[in-house]
């Protein structure tokens, strides 16, 4: 396509040229693909991306492909929901959901990181991909990869919720279940990769995996109107998508899509597993690993990847960082479902709940514009939810019976 220059270390610039790599060789900095704005500014336009098909390849300009796009076009272009209902609940003027909770193949924004990093794959000519995950990375990359033809070799903490690993077995991958927690796979992960000529989707594809979280942004932006929000919360596991938000951001404003930019980034965290948000309170760039302990499974990296770059975006911005309890993620799910009829993930809950944190101290103003991400369908997080909901209505099959309790129903909202 012309508009991508290579690899570029984020620590030291040295460059490289498009591979299947993602360490520096002189500094062990991670690798991060470059672009030539000049070049996509000539050629990307609003009304380019309007005429487009609603997926997250509309903006493949901006994406690190070389041909046409191969995997995930139905990926993509998900909601963004004025949350009116909500709003009034926490007493402020303008809020969105941006809810990736529907549209994509696998209920979760990790489709748009596996639609670039098999694309990619496919393009480097490899024939088996392979993941370290949480969850919902092994559901896209067994889905994905089951329909793109790939072998496929998915690695999970073997106490991962039953739900999220029948989710990823019925597309019949090798999954293999490690006894530790995320960290300890993607160690052995890393040693996996450095054997076997596989496509690691979030360790020597990495540069290319990262990429694709920037689509919500570039979606945020455009149905926005073209704007960009006063806030965005985001939530943090290796602080990937905070960081790749934020890039998105700046790119549509460098190529002259969006006229201004002045949004604070805030980062949303579990107590159980925070090291980003402890860093971002304790005023310091150092990233301290934890060993998790958090419902939130789905965010339970102890030592995040982008951790540094995480805490660099919300400096950079002017925003800040929250975590919240196990009972105030339960909490927050279940107010969005009543407020909004979106059933999110433990990981939304964790966004939620940041951001009420965030509005209740003043660090996100009542009078601005707030986006709130959220990540994942709470199907795949039911189990965190039982004993924590309202109990069904038991009747007999009778007029009578269903009279019986709607009487109670009745005197009980009066």
């Amino acid at each position: 396509m012309g508009h991508i220059k290579g690899l570029k270390c984020r620590e030291c610039s040295r460059e490289y040229p498009i591979e299947p790599i993602y360490v520096c060789e002189f500094c062990f900095g991670p690798l991060e693909v470059a672009y030539d704005y000049q070049s996509i500014a000539k050629s990307l336009s609003r009304k380019t991306i309007e005429k487009r098909e609603k997926n997250l390849w509309r903006y493949r300009e901006l994406l690190p492909i070389d041909g046409e796009p191969q995997v995930g076009l139905n990926s993509g272009y998900t909601p963004l929901l004025k949350a009116d209902n909500l709003a009034k609940v926490l007493g402020v003027d303008t809020l969105f959901i941006k809810d990736d909770t529907v549209v994509h193949p696998t209920l979760s924004f990790k489709d748009r990181v596996v639609a670039i990093t098999l694309t990619k794959a496919r393009e480097f000519g490899f024939d088996t991909v392979a993941c370290a995950s949480t969850g919902n990375l092994a559901h896209s990359v067994s889905a994905h990869g089951a329909s793109a033809g790939f072998k496929r070799f998915i690695f999970i903490p073997a106490s991962l919720e039953a739900s999220k690993i029948i989710a990823s077995l019925v597309y019949e991958p090798n999954l293999v279940a490690v006894d530790g927690n995320y960290d300890d796979v993607n160690r052995l992960c890393s040693e996996i990769a450095n054997k076997y000529r596989w496509a690691f989707v979030n360790i020597n594809i990495r540069p290319f995996y990262a990429e694709g979280s920037k689509t919500i942004g570039f979606e945020i932006l455009e149905q926005l109107g073209w704007k960009a929000p006063d806030n965005v919360v985001v939530p943090c596991a290796s602080g990937s998508l905070l960081t790749k938000v934020w890039k998105s951001f700046k790119e549509f404003r460098d190529i002259g899509i969006v006229r201004e930019l002045d949004t604070k980034v805030f980062a949303a965290q579990a107590k159980g597993c925070s090291p980003i948000s402890t860093a971002v309170k304790s005023g310091t760039d150092v990233i301290r690993p934890v060993k998790p302990n958090t419902i939130a499974k789905s965010l339970a990296i102890g030592n995040p990847a982008d951790g540094f770059y995480a805490t660099q975006v919300v400096k950079e911005t002017g925003g800040y960082a929250e975590d919240v309890t196990d009972q105030e993620i339960i909490d927050a799910i279940k107010l969005l479902a009543r407020t909004e009829g979106i059933f999110a993930e433990t990981a939304g809950g964790v966004t939620l709940a940041s951001a009420m944190k965030l509005i209740e101290t003043g660090k996100i103003r009542r009078d601005e514009v707030t986006v709130i991400c959220i990540t994942g369908n709470g199907l795949k997080t039911q189990e965190a939810l039982q004993g924590h909901t309202i109990s069904p209505h038991h009747i007999r099959p009778s007029l009578a019976s269903f009279e019986e309790v709607l009487k109670k129903i009745q005197k009980g909202s009066d």
